[in-house]
């Protein structure tokens, strides 16, 4: 018996080895570096210089104008208006803070929409705490 697993083994080393060696070696040619752009290589990928964008300093123009309105190559930026051209229900927007949810009236469809994204929040959290 014994010598039959010798001769399997050599047998193995001669013809499986090679071939299961040769298969491994096949891998994906790496891309060729561009070169006439050499960019500084990241943990992602290249990485990309960023843009430094004009800041607005002229006093009249921010405050006669919403700065950064004109998305179209050509024309200027919206002119703001004097208060009394603006609906009213403008001025009446909630910008301070978070209504809290006890501060809601529960006939109302703002408070049934907060009372299930807060059930949500809850849910997530409590699903991160589970261990099996």
């Amino acid at each position: 018996m014994t010598s039959f697993t010798t001769v399997f083994q050599m047998a193995r080393q001669r013809l499986i080895a090679p071939a299961i060696g040769n298969w491994a070696r096949f891998y994906a040619a790496k891309p060729a570096p561009a070169a006439s752009k050499k960019k500084k290589l990241g943990k992602l990928g290249p990485i990309v210089e960023k843009k430094v964008l004009p800041v607005e300093t002229d006093a009249n123009k921010l405050v006669n104008y919403v700065c950064g309105s004109n998305y179209l190559k050509t024309g200027e930026d919206v002119k703001i208006k004097p208060d009394a051209e603006y609906p009213e229900w403008l001025w009446t927007l909630n910008t301070e803070r978070i209504i809290p949810l006890d501060e809601l009236d529960p006939n109302t469809k703002q408070y049934w929409r907060r009372l299930r994204k807060l059930a949500l929040r809850r849910n997530n959290q409590l699903s991160k705490l589970k261990k099996f």
